[in-house]
């Protein structure tokens, strides 16, 4: 298995008075189960998703929840949402039990839990694995900050080596990389005792695992195959610019029906959408959203293709592994793009609590002068100051293009 820099985190919550709850969601098969079993191996395990099994659990009284499971973890809990309530009443009365409650629908769980455990809970959403954490070898082996978390936690003073070649961890790093290029990032694909061929029938069945169970949670579908085809189209225009109306246009749907579907990709952990930054009212702005795919290798396998990446397919390959890598170290950091009418566009900014980061991300291996256009006088649309711009890029040279604008490779940034 992989390390998880998150476990840290949750070791630490499970020690603290406010972490007698712990909830743990995200997308199916990010490794939630193994996680919690890996860190709390004392702790009975109840898989919710046996229908028998979950009529029996719902008919326990709090009481009988404290003397046969004082500790426990709740797998799939959305599948019986009533036993939130159960976990609830327990925690009310007594101090003693702890419990750990796991769910892959963001809806169908969170919903709930906002209802009953409000402030009862410290709730992490697990992604598929970061490039830092594709790098380890198994649960005892140390997941390394990346240059990135460490700006994010002020461990790093944005100097870096002037050329990706002279970094120490080329070689693992690009290991890493090639694979999140190929299979993407979910941990069962990160097995190296599998084969490739292997690895592709797991994407292939993860995706029909997807509309089979997440998609049958989220609604009920009459027929799949109209969600099949917004799904297949939004794989195609990942990166780009979200317009409902063209893609039900496009797709001879109504546009509150690509809404809605967009809407289960987003709550199912399938796709990061960034809305446009909007905060200055003397600017003209797009506030337009932008649509990434979370994975990869999902994307590729809903696409049925391999390698030929596009720069839009680049692009959220980046945005995705900054989401998850700050999810990973529990930073609360609104994510936007900016678009302007006249032309100006800037594919990233992360709000800091006084200043922001912009991101330009490009697939080329060469960096020119004419890549700075959208971040030169950046700073004079946002309504904070600007504390640093980057080009992240396949280029392995380092460029300092100004005081604030550095030009680094992608790789040695987030690896």
């Amino acid at each position: 298995m992989k390390n998880r820099k998150i476990a840290q985190k949750l070791k630490e919550s499970y020690q603290s008075k406010t972490g007698r709850i712990l909830i743990l969601t995200g997308a199916r098969q990010t490794g939630k189960t193994t996680l919690a079993r890996h860190l709390y191996p004392g702790y009975e395990y109840l898989s919710i998703e046996d229908p028998v099994m979950r009529t029996e659990y719902s008919t326990l009284t709090a009481s009988q929840w404290k003397s046969l499971y004082p500790q426990a973890i709740l797998d799939e809990v959305q599948k019986e949402p009533r036993l939130i309530e159960s976990v609830k009443s327990v925690y009310d009365q007594w101090p003693e039990p702890r419990y750990i409650l796991l769910g892959s629908s963001q809806l169908l769980l969170l919903q709930k839990v906002k209802e009953s455990l409000a402030g009862r809970c410290v709730i992490f959403e697990i992604y598929p694995l970061t490039l830092p954490e594709l790098r380890t070898g198994n649960w005892d082996e140390p997941v390394n900050e990346s240059l990135f978390q460490q700006i994010l936690t002020g461990t790093e003073n944005d100097v870096f080596l002037p050329s990706f070649r002279l970094d120490k961890q080329m070689v693992n790093k690009e290991k890493a990389w090639d694979h999140l290029l190929t299979f993407g990032a979910y941990p069962a694909v990160s097995d190296e005792l599998i084969t490739p061929r292997e690895k592709y029938e797991w994407l292939d069945n993860y995706v029909k695992t997807y509309l089979e169970r997440d998609i049958r949670d989220l609604a009920t579908f009459r027929d799949l195959e109209p969600f099949v085809k917004c799904q297949r189209y939004m794989a195609q225009n990942t990166g780009r610019l979200l317009n409902a109306s063209g893609v039900a246009g496009q797709l001879g749907l109504s546009v509150k029906t690509v809404q809605r579907y967009i809407r289960y990709f987003e709550l199912s952990y399938q796709s990061v959408i960034l809305p446009g930054w909007s905060k200055n009212p003397n600017k003209r702005l797009t506030r337009m959203e932008k649509f990434h795919f979370l994975d990869h290798g999902i994307l590729q396998t809903i696409l049925r293709k391999k390698g030929g990446i596009t720069g839009e397919e680049f692009e959220s390959i980046v945005v995705s592994e900054i989401v998850k890598q700050i999810s990973t170290v529990s930073m609360n950091i609104p994510l936007y793009h900016l678009r302007t009418y006249d032309g100006k566009e800037v594919d990233l900014i992360l709000e800091l609590p006084d200043s922001y980061l912009a991101f330009e991300i490009k697939k080329s291996e060469k960096i020119t002068p004419r890549e700075t256009k959208n971040l030169i006088g950046l700073e004079h649309i946002l309504d904070k100051p600007l504390k640093h711009a980057y080009i992240l890029s396949n280029d392995h040279k380092t460029h300092q293009i100004q005081k604030n604008i550095t030009a680094v490779n992608v790789n040695m940034f987030l690896g």
